[in-house]
């Protein structure tokens, strides 16, 4: 029989997560698909102002790096290294409709067990406790599933709507990095934030629907 690393993959990957109701709708969390490539694009173009003051610079342009025809390369490279245990990528969708994406990323294990959490939620999603589902559902598998010990999550200082959610959800500040990452064509500061297992004991999801955040199903 062939081993688990031979099948493409790793503890807590692939995986379904959700559903969880919240008031903009149903989220789940899934695997990015091929087929995934018209709607990605189409949000992703309608929501360039939306979007792109908060993702790294790129070559190309924007209607370029978002096209439908850039999506198969993005497709391949996120089932790559999440089949080589270095990514959990999701895509977001809310009643069964994408509505974004969130990745963690930069898996490392041994005496670590880390990684980054990154999400992007299209403009017609941004309310409603989306994001926080989402993110939320990712913590518990990462945390009960995917053998994790702790997420980092960086953010602009200027993105109040992100440093909402992870602070709503239990992230705390530790700190900001000077000229961190390239954003938007010049070197950013970045807050960072971060969740260890010890700190969510019950689950984030668990004390979302225990708040009257969300429901489950």
């Amino acid at each position: 029989m062939a081993s688990p690393q031979a099948l493409g993959r790793h503890p807590g990957w692939p995986a379904r997560l959700g559903p969880l109701r919240v008031p903009a709708g149903v989220v789940e969390l899934r695997g990015p698909r091929l087929l995934d490539g018209a709607a990605w694009s189409r949000a992703r173009i309608r929501d360039r102002a939306h979007l792109e003051n908060w993702e790294p610079s790129a070559p190309g342009t924007w209607a370029e790096r978002n096209a439908q025809f850039a999506w198969p390369a993005q497709w391949s490279a996120l089932r790559s290294l999440a089949r080589r245990g270095m990514s959990l990528p999701f895509v977001i969708t809310v009643d069964g409709e994408f509505a974004g994406q969130l990745t963690v990323g930069n898996v490392v294990r041994g005496s670590l067990c880390s990684a980054w959490v990154g999400y992007w939620v299209a403009s017609t999603a941004v309310s409603g406790g989306v994001a926080t589902a989402a993110v939320a559902m990712a913590v518990d598998h990462c945390f009960r599933l995917s053998g994790l010990h702790r997420l980092e999550a960086t953010v602009r200082p200027e993105n109040g709507a992100s440093l909402r959610v992870l602070s709503k959800l239990g992230f705390r500040e530790e700190g900001l990095f000077r000229r961190y990452l390239d954003v938007a064509g010049d070197w950013r500061d970045h807050v960072c934030l971060a969740i260890t297992e010890e700190d969510v004991p019950n689950g984030l999801v668990n004390r979302l629907v225990a708040d009257g955040r969300a429901g489950r199903g």
